[in-house]
This record gives C-alpha cells, structure tokens and sequence, in this order.
C-alpha cells in the first residue's frame, strides 16, 4: 500500500498534469522545456518583473479578468466573436495565448521576434465590419492598444492581490515597462510604461466601452457554461467569482449585467477568498519551470527597452 507522502505526491503530479494540458496543450511540455532551456538572449534578464508575474498561478485570475474586460470594447469584440474561433475552439485559442506570453516573457530572442512576427502576420489578414457598419482590422494599433491595456491591468492587479510575492510600486512601474515593450513589437498605441499612464490609458478608452449582444454572449460562455468537465466546475466557479471582483466596479457591472452569472452575485469577501483558495491549490500543483541554460552573455538585449 502507497504511504500517505506517495499518494500526495501522486495526487500533486495528477493535478499538476491535468492544469498544465488545459492550458499549455498536447505540444505543452515540448514548447516548455524549448522556451526555458533553450541557451541564448532574451528580451527581459530573469530578475525582470514581467517573468514575476507572467510566471504566477496570479494570472488564471486575471486572464480570464482581461478576456471579459476586452469585451467590453465593442469593435474589438467584433474582430474577436468573427474571427478568433474562441467558441470553437476555446482550449486552442488558450494554448496559443499562453505559448506567447510564454516565449515573449521566458523565450530567446530569436523566438520571441519570431512568435511576434507569427501575430503580426495573422492580424494583417483579419478585416471585417461590426454589425453596425464599422469597419475594423486586426492590426489597428488602437485596438491593440485595448487589448494591452486590458491585458496589463488585468495581470498586474490579479497579481497584486493573489501572487505569491506582489510588487512594490517600483516594481509596478517596471512590470508595465517590460510589458510595453512586447506591446510596442505588435503594433499596438502608446502602450504605458507605467501605473500613471495605466491609469491614463484606460481613462482614454472608457468612453467607448459599453456592453454589448457580444461581449454578454462572451460573458456567458465563460462564467456560467465553460467547456469543463464536472469535476473542475466548482474551482471554475472560484475563478471566476476572483476574476469578476478584480475588474474596476463599473466593467463589473457591464459584464455580468444580464449573464446570469453566479460570479455576480458572489459577495466580494466571498471571491476573494476563493481567489486565494484557487490560486494556492494551483501553485501547489503545478511544478516550477525548468531551469534557464542560457547565461545571459554581457551585452545581450534584456533591458525592458
């Protein structure tokens, strides 16, 4: 019979495997071992903040923040509903999202400026119009510019109440600056460089935001009917609930207004603590990446440019 260590250890393996192939895909294993061993330069040195958060179980809670959040721009949504397969091919959509953050963050240069690349060939191919005539394309660097903002603000606030180690303000600034270089390398306008023209940014947008037939079938699809077995429908529910409260009150409100979704009326005290509760229980499983071979040679490009 198993002892009582082996079998935690098994169930901790278990759980560890089942997470990261949710996220990371069939090829998970392979682009990881790639990204963190592969010698070379990188974009942003090991000590840089962007690693800090982008490598925290933080981010489950404020990616899918920033999915719900970036639906509340009705254009960009547009472009998102037509063309990103997310209803499709939700688990597809997350492996490639994740393998980016990931190479950009962890990856060499080389492969950062390819993965880049890759993103900016597709966006150039991806035009259309919202239901209301507007035309849009994939490549607008406002609309980029959205996506970063979302993104941004939803990644460091998620790691500012659940991450392992929150940054200091300095650190704050210095995320948002490793940041915008990768958003800079897209395309996207005026990505900031740090919490004042976060701050800035997000205020420029809000006019435009507004809930839509869109962002509301979105909503739905991820806080009340996610393509998971039934098992992990309850640690779901706790994400879910975290990601909501982290949005700013108003973005609360015009996301889950009509969705039906527990998350909204989940008390605040009551999300948070599941946050936690998540968030832990996913450190906990999955293991640390592998170590980096490269040394980071005198002279490389690693500053947050």
């Amino acid at each position: 019979m198993a002892s009582p260590t082996t079998a935690v250890r098994r169930l901790r393996r278990q759980a560890g495997e089942a997470v990261f192939q949710r996220v990371a895909g069939p090829d998970g294993a392979r682009n990881r071992e790639r990204i963190h061993a592969t010698p070379g330069p990188r974009w942003f040195a090991p000590d840089r903040p962007v690693g800090r958060v982008h490598g925290d179980a933080s981010m489950f809670v404020g990616g899918l923040a920033a999915l719900l959040l970036q639906s509340l721009h009705p254009v960009a949504m547009a472009a998102v509903a037509a063309h990103s397969g997310y209803r499709g091919d939700p688990w597809g959509r997350l492996h490639r999202t994740s393998t980016f953050l990931a190479v950009t963050t962890f990856g060499t240069s080389a492969d950062a400026e390819a993965a880049v690349a890759c993103v900016r060939a597709v966006h150039a191919r991806v035009r259309g119009r919202t239901a209301d005539g507007v035309p849009y394309r994939a490549d607008d660097p406002e609309l980029l510019g959205w996506v970063h903002v979302a993104e941004a603000d939803c990644f460091l606030r998620a790691h500012q109440r659940y991450g392992r180690a929150p940054l200091d303000p300095a650190g704050c600034d210095a995320y948002l600056a490793d940041t915008a270089r990768v958003a800079r390398a897209l395309g996207a306008d005026r990505p900031p460089r740090d919490v004042r023209e976060l701050a800035v940014r997000m205020a420029e947008y809000r006019p435009v935001l507004r809930p839509t037939d869109a962002s509301r079938d979105t909503a739905r699809f991820l806080l009340t009917d996610p393509p998971l077995p039934g098992a992990a429908r309850l640690p779901y529910a706790l994400l879910a609930a975290a990601a909501v409260d982290l949005l700013p009150g108003w973005a609360r409100t015009a996301v889950t207004a009509g969705s039906g979704a527990a998350a909204e009326r989940m008390p605040g005290v009551a999300a948070r603590a599941g946050g936690h509760v998540v968030t832990r229980a996913i450190r906990w499983a999955l293991p640390p990446a592998p170590g980096r071979a490269a040394q980071y040679p005198a002279g490389q490009d690693s500053s947050s440019g």
